[in-house]
């Protein structure tokens, strides 16, 4: 079914050409740029993004010397952003607006507030079945909501919140053991004992009306809580489709670190964002981009895209719309992947909307500030290669939970540290590595280790 949402374009005299090849959806959207997302209040710099105070200057795009192709697109879908299917350069500062800008029918209202943390909805997208551990794990996530409460009162929320988390670890540790994978039972084990000492620090803690104690102690907690839950993880859940099934494949998951030198801004100078990649739910997709990093694909590479919406990255120098595969010379595509609650497979190849399941829930929503998709052509589904966005801020048709771009680009991870500093990014900030900390010994087929 088609969408209602259309975009007019109207091209601009004055473009320039750049470029970075832009995420497109399946609806015809098109590019209007708006003006990089500020912050209401400056933020404490993180222990892992350095500041200094370089002269400001007006932002500047690089200058690359070629043409723009379909796939040259980010996805700023709002009333205001389009996602576009023409030829407008990056700096282009074109004209474009909503004719008619009706919600498609898989835009679904979900009730109840939607989950925006990316610790939760890893924890959540794990391929586990286990109740008990889930009440440990969601009155540690309320902690969060009872911190939102001014001043000390918050504390008696969050007491209750831990006298609820040690009582369902009481009641349900012979449950959450006897779930655990035989060949990660003791480290599950040992998880489990600290999680529980853990819980009566929290009560010490929120007893002494110590708040600012209380969030770092409640992230550690949450930690173990995670590491539970994957322990109960016992190999690899199915079978990846046999067309797939010798590409590089992410079965599990892998954290990655990417160091991004920014430039002309007062408050960063340089910030080390972490993402965990979810091969259980997109063991393609992050299994593509785990070889690139191997590559050093990504490597002094440029930030292409930045306006407040998303930061896109991605398209190499040259003719080339995507990595290409030394040992074919060819454009090394990935196809669509998109786990949907309920299933035990992720479905390929078509949008969930072009299979008909528009009230679906994918297991790697766009809800949280920093998720990181596939960038694709707008009518190949299975067109992406290289390029990689991380949606950034809510619009009028991506709401959280019910938004017209889940179950059409494939997600396969979330910035989980520093990931409000990802708004600071700016075109031709230069990302001067990404590395692979944990989980590179679930990548299978490796392709880096037969080509450079």
């Amino acid at each position: 079914m088609s969408s209602a949402i259309s975009f007019h374009h109207f091209s601009s005299p004055t473009s320039t050409t750049t470029t970075t090849k832009l995420l497109t959806p399946t609806n015809r959207f098109h590019l209007l740029k708006t003006n990089t997302l500020t912050h209401s209040s400056f933020r404490q710099l993180g222990i892992r993004c350095s500041s200094q105070n370089p002269p400001q200057s007006q932002l500047h795009t690089q200058q690359k010397g070629k043409k723009f192709s379909l796939k040259e697109c980010a996805i700023s879908v709002a009333l205001a952003v389009g996602l576009i299917t023409g030829v407008p350069a990056l700096g282009w500062s074109g004209n474009a607006f909503a004719a008619n800008p009706a919600l498609p029918d898989t835009s679904v209202l979900i009730s109840g507030p939607p989950i925006k943390d990316p610790g939760t909805l890893l924890r959540n997208a794990l391929p586990i079945n286990n109740k008990a551990i889930r009440e440990v794990q969601k009155p540690l996530e309320d902690i969060t909501e009872s911190l939102k409460v001014a001043g000390v009162k918050a504390l008696d929320s969050v007491e209750r919140n831990v006298r609820q988390a040690s009582r369902s670890l009481k009641q349900g540790k012979n449950l959450i053991v006897s779930g655990l994978a035989e060949s990660k039972k003791q480290h599950g084990i040992e998880l489990l004992d600290k999680l529980e000492a853990g819980l009566d620090e929290l009560q010490q803690i929120a007893e002494s009306r110590n708040r600012d104690g209380v969030a770092p102690k409640q992230k550690e907690l949450l930690q173990y809580v995670g590491g539970v839950e994957e322990d109960m993880v016992d190999g690899f859940p199915y079978e990846v489709p046999e067309e797939y099934q010798n590409m590089p494949l992410l079965k599990g998951r892998a954290t990655v670190d990417m160091k991004v030198k920014v430039k002309d801004n007062p408050n960063v100078d340089e910030c080390v964002f972490r993402i965990v990649l979810d091969g259980y739910n997109a063991p393609v997709t992050a299994g593509n981009f785990v070889d690139l990093v191997k590559r050093r694909f990504y490597d002094g590479m440029e930030i292409q895209r930045a306006d407040g919406f998303v930061v896109q990255t991605g398209d190499p120098e040259g003719p080339a719309e995507g990595f290409i595969d030394p040992s074919t010379e060819k454009t090394r595509t990935i196809p669509l992947e998109i786990m949907v609650d309920g299933e035990k497979v992720p479905f390929y190849g078509e949008t969930l909307e072009e299979l008909g399941l528009y009230k679906a829930q994918t297991k790697l929503p766009f809800n949280a500030f920093g998720t990181m998709a596939m960038a694709r052509e707008e009518f190949e589904d299975n067109s992406a290669s290289s390029q990689v966005f991380w949606l950034l801020k809510e619009s009028e048709l991506t709401p959280s939970n019910a938004n017209i771009l889940d179950g059409r680009y494939s997600v396969f991870g979330y910035v989980t540290e520093n990931e409000d500093f990802l708004a600071d990014l700016k075109v031709g900030d230069v990302i001067e590595s990404i590395q692979v900390v944990s989980g590179l010994d679930n990548l299978v087929n490796p392709s880096y280790k037969i080509a450079g």
